[in-house]
């Protein structure tokens, strides 16, 4: 019998990504509705734990959540945990255009960041784990795969973007990393 976790977004893309990783013996669905949840957490482990307690909480069910985002060193870890906040209004492309006027003449190594959360309500079980991906920024927008910054973050070993190479980005992720990890754990903590 599967075990039922609901993801904790009604971001699609993350749904499928997700999903993509899951092993066979859980069954995940998106959250059955968009539960507003105050991300004012400094680190992405804040933000994915509270996510992951106030959708758990809320649909008496277990849940997985994650909170992740772009880091630059250069600029002070920015955009970090306001990744999807930063010019919120304003598209993707526009994000990091603006990002690559603040980058010139500066260091562009950088690093995706992602924490993955898993909270039980029934049983009280909380489990955290944190994937990373480590790489710079483009010197422009390349490709047109994935989402978010993919067509500016280049991986170590890469000489292209993650959306250049969406299929290599859903193996090599900071949220592929995260959520492997988290449901080798879960396999051993629910014994299934």
């Amino acid at each position: 019998m599967k075990t039922l976790v609901y993801i904790a977004t009604t971001n699609t893309h993350k749904v499928e990504e997700i999903k993509e990783i899951a092993p066979e013996w859980i069954d995940l669905l998106p959250s059955p509705e968009k539960i507003e949840v105050v991300e004012d957490g400094e680190t992405f482990l804040e933000n994915s734990v509270k996510k992951a307690i106030v959708y758990g909480k809320k649909l008496k069910q277990p849940v997985i959540a994650d909170d992740s985002g772009l880091v630059i060193y250069s600029l002070g870890n920015f955009p970090g945990v306001m990744s999807a906040r930063f010019m919120e209004d304003y598209s993707y492309k526009d994000k990091m255009k603006t990002i690559l006027r603040m980058l010139e003449g500066k260091d562009r190594r950088a690093a995706f960041v992602c924490s993955a959360t898993f909270f039980d309500p029934l049983k009280n079980i909380l489990v955290s784990v944190e994937g990373r991906v480590e790489g710079k920024i483009a010197e422009e927008i390349r490709g047109n795969g994935g989402f978010g910054y993919d067509p500016f973050f280049v991986p170590d070993g890469f000489d292209r973007t993650f959306g250049e190479i969406p299929h290599l980005k859903k193996k090599l992720s900071h949220r592929a990393q995260a959520f492997k990890k988290l449901f080798l754990i879960l396999s051993k903590v629910l014994e299934v």
